[in-house]
């Protein structure tokens, strides 16, 4: 007896429902994506191995799903790695080619190789599933969907400030109250670094305070002294431990501890103007809040830092991030293109809008109605009505077979189809059409043109 089918752990079959509620929401974002200016491209699924490997660190290598080479592969296989079973350097032989990883890299190829056709700023955005050979968990998956908005060319402050009111504007349609978007910058984690004597231990001092709301205080500072940091430098960022109040208080507060850092008030400088210009907009399903212990993307985020955080009533990771960098085209040759972008997490804004039951009732892949099946000339007089209604825009269907009604009726019950439509020889005579609704059972006949004004509501 054949096995059951599977598929990989970390991958998902969406059901028709799923798939429904999957494109509201990619719907809502890519319509405030061109909404803000934002211009769509898409890159292969698949890039060059030498395109994507050492672009996020050795973890992030670690983590890229690579393509057997086609044929027999193992034909060009360096012998001496293959021989000692080293898989790391044995794999650049075999292997020319890796599922992309992000939306990020494969973004500043795609700048690089088209610069001569790009106007500048270039306001690009893409929606396209990505894959990585992670450990599977809640909110965390191997094959999974990026949406990403990303202006490069221009160095303006604006941009940031236009990318936080973007974040706000899709959640407002999602009707996703509560999102707080946090922000730091990575010019205040080097000054802080700096003004405690600690510049040569930046990462360590960042990672370990990113991790200030999983293991307290005590542990933090503990991974700090592992980490060979002094005591003495642990004691001038005790303010951080204890860093509270409003946007603006933070600033101030920032301002202070990094009088002493040039680097460092840049980059308070740099938050304050887009705090102030938010805040003078306004928002309307978000709100903003400076996080200084956010350190996400150290190795070439270089000025704003985001994350959004879904509503407290929900246990869940981050929905979204994204920040400043300042050189990312560099790592193919193309020097001094500052951008800035954001990431909207699909899969878990879809968790969060599930389980808060946000999604309107109207998000369906069903049709409007059932036209039941008595026979071939009863088919024939639905089918030209069918063929109107959907010129109307309506999703409507003929039940393929002429079964039994209780068969054709529990067809459309297991469906969630709204509707049933019964056409007799009655009906036809009359020019009319007996619409069923299968959750109350009442039953009305009506002309075409009514038919059309009930079903286009649904």
């Amino acid at each position: 007896m054949a096995s059951k089918p599977s598929i990989p752990k970390g991958t998902r079959d969406f059901s028709p429902a799923e798939v429904a509620k999957r494109n509201y929401i990619i719907q809502i974002i890519k319509t405030n994506f061109e909404k803000f200016g934002f211009q769509p491209i898409e890159t292969p699924s698949f890039e060059n191995s030498e395109t994507l490997m050492g672009k996020y660190g050795e973890e992030g290598d670690r983590l890229i799903f690579k393509i057997l080479n086609s044929g027999d592969y193992l034909a060009k296989a360096n012998a001496t790695h293959l021989e000692a079973k080293d898989s790391t350097k044995l794999t650049a032989s075999i292997s020319e080619k890796a599922l992309r990883y992000d939306l990020t890299v494969p973004f500043a190829r795609y700048v690089v190789q088209h610069q001569n056709e790009i106007e500048f700023p270039f306001k690009r955005y893409q929606v396209q599933p990505v894959w990585r050979a992670d450990r599977p968990q809640k909110g965390r998956f191997r094959e999974f969907f990026q949406c990403d908005a990303d202006v490069v060319g221009s160095q303006s402050l604006w941009q940031e400030v236009e990318l936080v009111q973007l974040y706000d504007s899709v959640f407002a349609a999602l009707g996703l109250q509560g999102v707080t978007i946090k922000i730091n910058n990575r010019k205040i984690l080097s000054g802080i670094a700096e003004v405690i004597g600690a510049s040569d231990k930046l990462i360590d001092f960042t990672v370990a305070l990113d991790k200030l709301d999983k293991i307290g205080e005590d542990g933090v500072k503990k991974e700090m002294t592992e980490k060979g940091i002094t005591a003495d430098a642990i004691a001038k960022v005790q303010p951080l431990f204890q860093f509270s109040g409003t946007f603006a208080e933070k600033i101030q507060q920032l301002s202070s501890l990094l009088a002493d850092s040039a680097e460092g008030m840049k980059g308070v400088e740099e938050l304050r103007f887009i705090c102030d210009n938010v805040a003078n907009l306004g928002l309307s399903a978000a709100t903003l809040d400076l996080d200084v212990t956010l350190a996400r993307g150290l190795n070439y985020y270089t000025g704003a830092i985001f994350e959004v955080a879904a509503p407290k009533t929900v246990a869940m990771g981050s929905i979204g991030g994204g920040g400043r960098y300042d050189d990312l085209t560099g790592i193919f040759g193309l020097k001094n293109m500052s951008g800035v972008g954001i990431s909207f997490g699909l899969d878990r804004i879809y968790l969060v809008i599930e389980e808060l039951g946000l999604f309107p009732q109207t998000v369906t892949a069903t049709s409007a109605a059932l036209f039941l099946n008595y026979g071939h000339k009863e088919a024939l007089y639905a089918m030209q009505a069918i063929g109107k209604l959907r010129q109307a825009g309506v999703r409507v269907e003929l039940y393929p077979d002429a079964a039994k009604l209780a068969k054709q009726f529990q067809h459309a019950d297991k469906r969630g189809i709204p509707f049933a439509v019964l056409v007799g020889e009655t009906e036809m005579e009359a020019g009319t059409y007996a619409l069923k609704n299968l959750a109350s059972g009442e039953q009305q006949n009506l002309t075409f043109d009514d038919l059309l004004k009930v079903l286009q509501v649904k």
